[in-house]
């Protein structure tokens, strides 16, 4: 029972306290635990690694998240299921009866339910009760004609006139699932369809014997369908004729544009398509009658000919053409049927027929049929407390694992198991992530995510074979960044071992290590330099292209627009060109002097720093290289520091609706236990000469090292100098 005067334990992890909760009687105490102490206070049911049945038992409201009084509500239920709570410590698939508790109520039904259900599977003598077992209650209820749930299928029925009730019920008013997954029927909608059969019964009565309402007795509601279907068009034909008979000049626009007509020459016409349908019933002309035999706009011919047989024909006598007169007779015999038609009631029954409705109303199975519901409702306490046999199974299965993902994240911090909201790992990049999570919508997750200080990579990701897609946040915790962008390929195996094609969409990009700070200002040096070197290669080659096009072209042109030479007065202008190209030294003395200039300075002061650097103490030049390298280093090391201490998992789930309670501290040890670095086996053998194609004869790495040397120690020569002068030693 719960103790509010329990002893409660605490560990520390993720830099916070959090409650254990390896006993029974921890959990059906959390009523009396201070939520503030609770790492989180709800969680959302959709994309947790958990039975989603049993997620859902949890989430009382059904609103698609579990909250702590939910949590609470829950364990108290389970406490007066089991004799003891430790039952719930580890989770099992299966329930000892000897541990349901039958001195209470609750523990009473569900043990005598769980033995019907074991008989029901032919395990009459079994001592417990599994997940298997209770998983299909629809088997255990199909055997019985009643189940408890107030609701009847046709099979249900005592007889054919009973199951022919049922069918028709769902037929008009739609079925209720019952607890098996069927339609059927419960008392609300048996009423509401008598209400239904009534309501049309006594709307038809009112019109019966009257002839203004039923001019054409039965066939009045026909007649009137087919006057309905046409007469927008008809009334928009007789207008056309009379605005040609007040004016002519109107007759060409009335009957269509030419361009309309043109724009239906070039397309494949049928007659049911929307653009014929558009133009004029018939050819129109001032006080043209409407033909009813040929003539017609070849869309319309269909539902003319139903108006001639079923209203024309009927109320005016046979016609091969409409006047407008008759049009108007037909519709003022019509106008008292459409009114009194427009006040229909029980629409929904009225395909059954009026025969089959005055059946129903005058014999008794509605009452038969409630009487069945009531005898299948009063089974209702049975029915629930099989229904609780399956969630005592399964929450004692499942409580405990969300409590450890809930109350506290024993389960994440001790990496022994991946918790409920980590769904698989990622391989990418020599290296795995195991924290990795579903992700609905990534725009909205990015948004709160950042402020995680975690780097942090969304990836779609298609399951091969069966087109299944989804999205994932995984964090990198340990290693570089250098080739983490969008484009990225990697594989991602879910928590049940499927693999899927994973592909980086976007990146939120934070220190991973202090490594990584570490050799980042030199990483960018590098970058840089290659990136001018590239730019200016680039620059040059752009030019000399230009330039030599140019040329081509000046070429071409003076080859097709000069005129012939003479021999000899080619050889002396050829003879002047190579002149006046011939080098002239002293035009380009001065740039050479610059060039050297430079080169003597760079020179020069490379040889001092040479110089002061070896003429120091051995001991003392790897100081001064790791002092240099340190204060180049030290900026973006810090900054990193700052970044990786606060990096925190709360925002990562806020984003996917939790509601965290406490700040889940990622620090650098346990991010490297959430990011496996990619690392040869222990005995494995590896030899350098198995690359025949190394980059040893490469020059540019040598030339980049003894770049980088040199700045080192440039910038470490003048610190000493200083501080020399500064000391005077």
């Amino acid at each position: 029972m719960a103790d509010p005067n329990h002893s409660w334990r605490f560990f520390r992890a993720g830099g916070f306290n959090q409650v254990r909760l390896d006993r029974g009687a921890d959990l059906v105490s959390l009523r009396h635990l201070d939520q503030k102490l609770w790492v989180a206070l709800a969680c959302p049911v959709k994309g947790l690694e958990l039975d989603q049945d049993s997620l859902g038992l949890m989430d009382v409201d059904s609103d698609g998240r579990i909250r702590a009084p939910e949590l609470i509500e829950t364990a108290e239920w389970l406490d007066a299921a089991l004799k003891s709570p430790d039952t719930l410590i580890g989770g099992s698939d299966s329930v000892q009866l000897a541990d349901i508790d039958d001195a209470n109520p609750t523990g009473a039904a569900i043990i005598a339910s769980a033995r019907e259900i074991l008989r029901g599977v032919g395990k009459a003598d079994a001592t417990s009760i599994s997940l298997a077992d209770v998983s299909d209650t629809a088997k255990v209820f199909a055997s019985n004609r009643f189940n408890g749930d107030g609701i009847l299928p046709p099979g249900a029925g005592q007889d054919e006139t009973l199951e022919d009730l049922i069918k028709d019920v769902i037929a008009t008013l739609g079925g209720v699932k019952d607890r098996v997954g069927e339609d059927g029927v419960d008392q609300a909608k048996l009423d509401a369809f008598f209400a239904e059969l009534q309501a049309y019964a006594d709307w038809w009565a009112s019109s019966e014997g009257d002839t203004e309402k039923l001019p054409l007795g039965d066939a009045t509601a026909a007649a009137a369908a087919a006057y309905d279907a046409v007469a927008a068009k008809v009334d928009d034909y007789f207008t056309r004729c009379r605005l040609v008979a007040f004016d002519p000049r109107s007759a060409d626009a009335m009957n269509g544009a030419d361009t309309d007509w043109q724009s239906l020459s070039k397309e494949k016409l049928t007659t049911g398509d929307d653009k014929i349908a558009a133009f004029p019933l018939a050819h129109i002309e001032a006080d043209k009658a409407l033909p009813l035999d040929k003539g017609l706009n070849p869309a319309w011919v269909d539902r003319v000919a139903a108006l001639r047989s079923a209203a024309i024909t009927p109320i005016v006598g046979p016609r091969s053409v409409l006047t407008e007169a008759d049009w108007d007779k037909i519709g003022a015999r019509l106008a008292a049927f459409q009114a009194w038609n427009g006040t229909k009631a029980g629409a929904a029954v009225e395909s059954l027929g009026l025969a089959k409705i005055r059946s129903w109303l005058a014999g008794d199975s509605k009452d038969q049929l409630s009487a069945l519901l009531a005898q299948d409702l009063a089974l209702k306490p049975e029915a629930d407390a099989l229904d609780s046999v399956s969630k005592l199974v399964r929450l004692t299965r499942d409580f405990h694992t969300l409590a450890e993902n809930f109350v506290n994240f024993r389960r994440f911090y001790n990496q022994q198991e991946k918790s409920v909201f980590q769904t698989g790992t990622l391989y990418l990049d020599n290296r795995s992530c195991d924290l990795v999570m579903r992700v609905d919508d990534v725009a909205k997750h990015g948004a709160l995510a950042g402020l995680s200080a975690c780097y942090i990579a969304y990836l779609d990701c298609t399951r091969k074979g069966s087109g299944e897609k989804r999205s994932i946040a995984a964090v990198f915790s340990d290693g570089d960044t250098d080739f983490l962008r969008a484009g990225r390929n990697g594989v991602f195996y879910d928590r049940d071992g499927n693999d899927w094609d994973a592909t980086i969409t976007k990146v939120i990009e934070n220190p991973l290590s202090l490594r990584q700070a570490f050799w980042a200002p030199y990483k960018r040096v590098v970058r840089a330099i290659e990136d001018q070197v590239e730019k200016a290669a680039a620059a040059k080659e752009k030019a000399a292209q230009a330039k030599m096009d140019a040329n081509l072209a000046e070429a071409k042109t003076a080859a097709t627009t000069a005129p012939p030479v003479d021999p000899k007065t080619a050889a002396t202008v050829k003879a002047t060109e190579s002149k006046a190209q011939a080098f002239d030294a002293a035009k380009y003395a001065g740039i050479f002097a610059a060039v050297g200039l430079a080169a003597g300075v760079l020179l020069g002061a490379l040889s001092m720093l040479l110089t002061g650097f070896f003429a120091l103490e051995w001991w003392q030049m790897p100081l001064v290289i790791i002092a240099v390298m340190l204060l180049i280093s030290a900026p973006s090391m810090f900054l990193a520091a700052l970044k990786l201490r606060n990096r925190n998992l709360g925002p990562i789930l806020e984003a996917n609706g939790w509601a965290i309670n406490a700040r889940a501290r990622i620090n650098i040890p346990f991010g490297r236990s959430l990011t496996h670095m990619a690392k040869l086996p222990e005995g494995a053998s590896f030899s350098a000469d198995d690359d025949p194609y190394s980059d040893e004869g490469s020059k540019w790495p040598l030339v980049k090292n003894l770049l980088i040397g040199f700045i080192v120690v440039s910038i470490g020569y003048g610190i000493w100098v200083n501080v020399k002068h500064l000391f005077g030693f």
